[in-house]
């Protein structure tokens, strides 16, 4: 009998780095931006990306500089788990930190790095940059209510 996997056994507090970074199934979908009705205080999803997304892969084309080239992006941590509402239902910091399980296309799951843009959960070829829309504008681009 096999032991349980880390994410199943280890609080997201208690993961090393590797562990909380092993998490992220690349779908980019936290690099879209969003829209928060300042009344209901309900997050809109737009499928405007942030500009240095690059959607052939999902990846930041400046990961390591993130934070000095787009201040406002956020940085997810282990000590921000109750406040994951805003990350899409998929979020495996999300699932976890609602004591929900990993969906069968994550990675850690599957073993294979593609299975989430094969499930059709990742933004992969799909969006547009944020430096193409006006931001007054992002509001026609919704795609759905988190």
């Amino acid at each position: 009998m096999s032991a349980q996997p880390f994410w199943e056994t280890t609080s997201l507090k208690d993961m090393t780095r590797k562990q909380w970074e092993s998490l992220c199934d690349g779908c980019a979908l936290c690099c879209l931006h969003k829209l928060e009705d300042e009344d209901t205080e309900e997050v809109y999803y737009t499928d405007v990306h942030c500009r240095y997304m690059d959607t052939a892969n999902c990846n930041c084309t400046v990961y390591l500089e993130r934070q000095e080239k787009v201040p406002n992006c956020v940085w997810l941590t282990p000590d921000q788990a109750s406040e994951f509402h805003w990350l899409p239902d998929s979020c495996a910091y999300r699932v976890l930190a609602e004591g929900r399980k990993l969906a069968d296309w994550h990675p850690l799951i599957s073993g294979d790095p593609n299975s989430v843009h094969e499930a059709g959960v990742s933004i992969k070829g799909k969006g547009v940059a944020d430096n193409q829309v006006a931001e007054e504008d992002w509001e026609d681009h919704i795609i759905w209510k988190a």
